[in-house]
């Protein structure tokens, strides 16, 4: 029945769709559930081409036993400022996490990342994401280290206080790439010594070339976006309240260039290299 848990007969029936083939909103129309309701279920469960009933259904019935047994006092519902839809919310922060878990993060990092994203000030407490998540101290304390680690998010201690509060700011994702463009430039390094070890001419050697030639001609491209992206957003954020006291990203990779205050939004990207160049 429409809002009641899920029972084993509605897995099996899932099941069974997803061996059809069948979209996730036919199957929630064959079980009269909600579309979000059937897509958390697969994502949650292995997704569409592991997912499986009896699997699926056990560890529910785990989930629910641990719940019961440690019961954590519910967060209180704030009144949203802005007017905003508390369901509405709920069912993009359902789908940020489904995306996010998709893409390689544990289940509790997506959660917490969202929560970060999701929050107006974009600071939270190590305290206010156990509330808010219902989880423990330390399954907080191991997601925030993971994404620290990828210069998602920064620590700060809270003035006069030992506690610790994590934030998530409009450069997060810039920062983000150019950690991951600078891992790039490193392997495009490695792969081009591996090649000149093994031999250029020998099929390890190629294979090699090939890899740094690529990875080199990419990442160039790439980092000539960012410095646009770099300079579009700072002559952007001037004309924001405030002027450049809305704040800057750290730069693009290997320095992007000067004179951003000039630069015009609506220009075209930089056209690419004509191809990648090898020697």
């Amino acid at each position: 029945m429409p809002g009641s848990r899920l029972t084993h007969q509605d897995r099996r029936l899932i099941a069974a769709g997803l061996a059809e083939g069948l979209g996730y909103a036919e199957i929630a129309r064959r079980l009269e559930r909600p579309t979000s309701t059937v897509t958390r279920e697969v994502t949650r469960n292995g997704g569409a081409h592991r997912y499986r009933a009896d699997h699926a259904h056990r560890a529910t019935e785990r989930r629910a036993r641990r719940r019961t047994r440690s019961p954590l006092p519910a967060a209180p519902a704030p009144t949203d400022p802005y007017g905003r839809d508390p369901e509405a919310v709920r069912d993009f922060e359902e789908r940020f996490v489904s995306l996010m878990t998709l893409a390689g993060l544990p289940r509790m990092t997506a959660c917490v990342l969202c929560r970060l994203f999701t929050a107006d000030t974009g600071v939270l407490t190590a305290a206010e994401l156990v509330r808010l998540l219902r989880v423990s101290p330390a399954s907080v304390s191991k997601a925030v280290g993971y994404l620290e680690g990828q210069g998602l998010v920064r620590r700060e201690r809270v003035a006069g206080r030992r506690a610790e509060r994590y934030v998530i700011d409009r450069d997060v994702w810039f920062r983000a790439w150019q950690a991951g463009l600078r891992v790039n430039f490193a392997l495009a390094d490695v792969a081009r010594a591996g090649a000149e070890t093994l031999g250029a001419a020998t099929p390890a050697g190629a294979r090699l070339d090939d890899m740094s030639a690529f990875l080199r001609h990419v990442s160039e491209d790439q980092a000539r976006q960012g410095e646009y992206w770099l300079r579009f957003l700072t002559a952007r954020r001037t004309r924001e309240p405030g002027g450049e006291a809305a704040g800057e990203p750290d730069g693009a990779v290997d320095g992007a260039g000067d004179g951003a205050a000039d630069a015009d939004p609506g220009a075209r990207v930089p056209e690419r290299a004509a191809g990648p160049e090898r020697g």
